[in-house]
């Protein structure tokens, strides 16, 4: 129960408020149908900054268990410092503090006043230790919250209808126990991230006249 809870829509953190550059790739035409979004998040899982994230995500859960501090401050900041875009940093470091916080109001983190600036995978990861959430059922729920911010995003900025968002919630829910057991597997220093189009679109999305979201 614990994990639906930290997967959920509703944890206040202000997840829905960000689209990760994919809302400038709609509007300068990129992304146009239902077809090409899914295959800008499967990209994004696959390939790029999420399943990075979700390799510092996993080793900074082993690490709270382990109550290495220093550890977990270095990682932080090593996560921090992969951010390609203004945007990205900020979206970060809103969600993570808004998870602490969280955390720490609801009396679960005792720690949490060690980490000023947080980022969200560092957050999050406080939580699933906490919890003693299963490693690979607490990244599959990671990239599922992802997952289904994305699409809902698509559906807010494009007229695609509820079906098709239902539609690609399938089929990358379909891969998500897949790609959590394979990110167990790379350790930290192995992580990679390399999508150049996405780092471009984010770093456009400052600039974009008209915005629905903050990234």
């Amino acid at each position: 129960m614990r994990l639906l809870q930290l997967s959920s829509p509703a944890l206040p953190v202000g997840a829905f408020s960000y689209s990760q550059a994919m809302e400038w790739a709609m509007d300068c035409g990129a992304l146009s149908n239902e077809e090409e979004i899914l295959a800008w998040i499967c990209d994004c899982l696959e390939f790029g900054s999420t399943r990075f994230e979700a390799v510092y995500l996993a080793a900074m859960m082993k690490i709270w268990k382990l109550g290495d501090f220093d550890r977990l401050k270095a990682l932080d900041s090593e996560f921090k410092a992969s951010r390609e875009s203004s945007e990205l940093l900020a979206e970060t470091l809103q969600m993570g503090h808004s998870m602490m916080r969280l955390l720490a109001d609801i009396g679960e983190i005792p720690n949490a006043a060690l980490f000023p600036s947080p980022s969200f995978p560092l957050a999050w990861s406080a939580a699933a230790a906490a919890w003693d959430i299963d490693e690979k059922e607490a990244i599959s729920g990671y990239l599922w919250s992802w997952a289904e911010n994305q699409v809902m995003a698509a559906v807010k900025a494009m007229p695609l209808g509820q079906t098709a968002g239902q539609r690609m919630l399938l089929k990358l829910g379909a891969k998500l126990s897949i790609l959590a057991g394979e990110i167990l597997k790379i350790p930290v220093g192995e992580a990679s991230n390399f999508l150049p189009a996405f780092s471009i679109a984010s770093c456009l999305h400052e600039t974009q006249y008209a915005r629905l979201f903050k990234s």
